[in-house]
């Protein structure tokens, strides 16, 4: 292959059509939730994953599962949970079955604070990819966004 073959540039096209789409989302959105709520998308995301948690087996996540699921590192997870910890929206407990394991729960705060962002981060999204549907550029991605399922339930 070379820097001109057509399947890389292809490729290169998509990529950066998924990164410009990318972008615009995470801006639009962390700009209403700033705006609202005063939770940065992080925040948001990293409230939204833990509130999913569940006391059955595997329901509660390990710090590196975490920090996959919000795509950070493990140590810029850690400083967003501290964060979030002492603004009072995160608790962290030792796991019961293993000293070496810490758990982080949303607090009563946190999941109101999650209840009252969710539709402003809903409202949001449907906003720019409703005009991102508009460029042909990325009307195939926002397609692709609006087409996947849920892999996880929200907790009510």
């Amino acid at each position: 292959m070379t820097a001109t073959d057509p399947a890389l540039t292809a490729l290169a096209n998509g990529w950066a059509a998924l990164y410009v789409l990318y972008g615009r989302i995470e801006a639009h959105v962390e700009r209403a939730l700033q705006a609202e709520h005063e939770l940065s998308v992080r925040e948001y995301s990293l409230l939204d994953v833990l509130s999913r948690q569940h006391d059955g087996e595997g329901g509660h996540l390990q710090m590196k599962q975490v920090a996959d699921a919000v795509v950070l590192s493990q140590s810029a997870t850690t400083r967003l949970v501290t964060r979030l910890e002492d603004r009072g929206l995160l608790s962290r407990y030792l796991c019961p079955t293993d000293r070496r394991g810490i758990y982080t729960n949303v607090s009563e705060a946190g999941l109101a604070l999650l209840a009252e962002a969710r539709p402003t981060n809903e409202r949001a999204l449907r906003e720019v990819l409703e005009e991102a549907a508009r460029n042909p550029e990325l009307a195939p991605l926002v397609a692709a966004v609006e087409a996947v399922k849920p892999v996880l339930p929200l907790r009510s």
